[in-house]
């Protein structure tokens, strides 16, 4: 495994180097390359994802069901992979559901949210036998009519946005006005609505953030979740069967990031899982994990076409770029634009080294994957690598952005 910090990045350990070419899916980079024929390419390590998986198990308890949310990457071999490994998947559109369905996993073990359900997409989720995440009072009421119309009872879960939020996390899902879920104070009235309709009420689905590093926020932010659902299930009108406590657990992408401290987390829940047992005690509790799962198992792979020099600057013009990974062209989400970790795969740490900028084929100045970062020299034909690449990588791109065909992905 690598043992060396690249610089300015967060620690890297996920791959091997060898002859000073990174290593994925058990071979060089170069070879991988050569097996898929063209540039760019996403690849995804399916060991990597595996032993973090594992690495889940050890730490958590072991009443604690994964379930992963495929919106994260739902590349059907990774999700079929991934089937293989986790308690269940959560899918947010008709799209995702075909390709959970798909795996051949129970679909009892499939949960649907996100808001602005269509019609259409609620009457193929009640077909299919998921579980639905209701996010409004409206939806609930839709849900009930179509159920209805078809002669089917439906399993539904209430999504509750909660009066907090996940402190320090990359992206707040609750706490304050969202359009996620339903309001915490409105949720009693909401559950009391649901006694003559004919749903099967399995129980709650609180998510309050996403991509945190920071163990002590996601331990109160649990605690809480915990606590909100057994204060909402007394107003429940049968006992809570299903508590998705959400996930955000993050992984290091910039300079002084550190790996989240799971063990800590798996210890806060042992005690959590004591409460839970105590007050609701038919309930399976269930973290949606999708990020941490697949993030850092993941590369895009970009080849140089030319080595440029503009004022006494050198940039590296590569075949790929924001149009396949918008996340790490800094436009997706970040604030003031940080480098994602990047390097030159067929050489990693490199005999010379300099300052270079890494710029895809597009007509516009947004589409840089580097930004005035250390690596080792390189020139037309190298292979440019991003790290921490597989998640919300290519689906949540601007695949079509001025006509440049798509990337293949693969999983190794």
């Amino acid at each position: 495994m690598m043992n060396h910090q690249l610089p300015q990045h967060a620690p890297l350990t996920q791959f091997a180097v060898r002859d000073d070419c990174l290593q994925i899916g058990g071979m060089p980079l170069t070879h991988l390359a050569q097996r898929i024929g063209s540039t760019p390419f996403y690849a995804y390590d399916r060991q990597a994802i595996t032993e973090r998986v594992a690495l889940l198990r050890q730490h958590l308890p072991p009443e604690i069901l994964l379930h992963y949310a495929v919106k994260a990457n739902p590349m059907p071999a990774v999700v079929q992979h991934l089937t293989g490994l986790v308690d269940g998947l959560d899918i947010a559109s008709n799209g995702e559901m075909k390709i959970a369905l798909d795996t051949g996993i129970d679909p009892g073990s499939i949960s649907f949210a996100g808001p602005g359900k269509k019609e259409y997409e609620l009457r193929c989720a009640i077909a299919a036998g998921v579980v639905i995440n209701a996010e409004s009072r409206q939806e609930l009421e839709t849900i009930a009519q179509q159920a209805m119309a078809m002669g089917v009872t439906p399993s539904v879960a209430i999504r509750v946005n909660p009066d907090f939020e996940l402190k320090a996390a990359g992206m707040k899902m609750g706490g304050g006005p969202k359009p996620f879920g339903i309001d915490a104070e409105e949720v009693p009235g909401v559950l009391k609505a649901i006694s003559p309709l004919t749903l099967d009420f399995v129980g709650f689905h609180i998510f309050s953030g996403s991509q945190n590093l920071n163990a002590t926020a996601i331990q109160q932010a649990q605690e809480q979740a915990i606590q909100l659902a057994i204060e909402l299930a007394r107003h429940a009108p049968s006992p809570v069967r299903l508590l998705n406590i959400g996930g955000g657990f993050g992984v290091p992408y910039f300079p002084g990031e550190q790996p989240l401290d799971i063990a800590a987390i798996g210890e806060h829940l042992r005690i959590l899982m004591q409460q839970v047992r105590r007050q609701l005690p038919e309930a399976a509790v269930t973290l949606e994990l999708g990020r941490y799962l697949v993030a850092e198992a993941g590369i895009y792979v970009c080849r140089v076409l030319e080595r440029k020099l503009s004022r006494g600057q050198v940039f590296l013009i590569t075949d790929g770029g924001m149009h396949h990974h918008l996340a790490a062209s800094g436009n997706f989400g970040q604030v003031i634009r940080k480098n994602y970790p990047v390097l030159i795969g067929n050489k990693v740490y490199g005999s010379e080294r300099e300052i270079v900028s890494v710029t895809g084929p597009l007509c516009t100045p947004l589409d840089v994957l580097a930004e005035q970062l250390p690596m080792a020299r390189a020139s037309a034909g190298d292979l440019v690598v991003v790290l921490q690449s597989g998640a919300y990588g290519l689906s949540a791109s601007p695949a079509a952005f001025l006509g440049h065909p798509e990337p293949v992905e693969v999983l190794v």
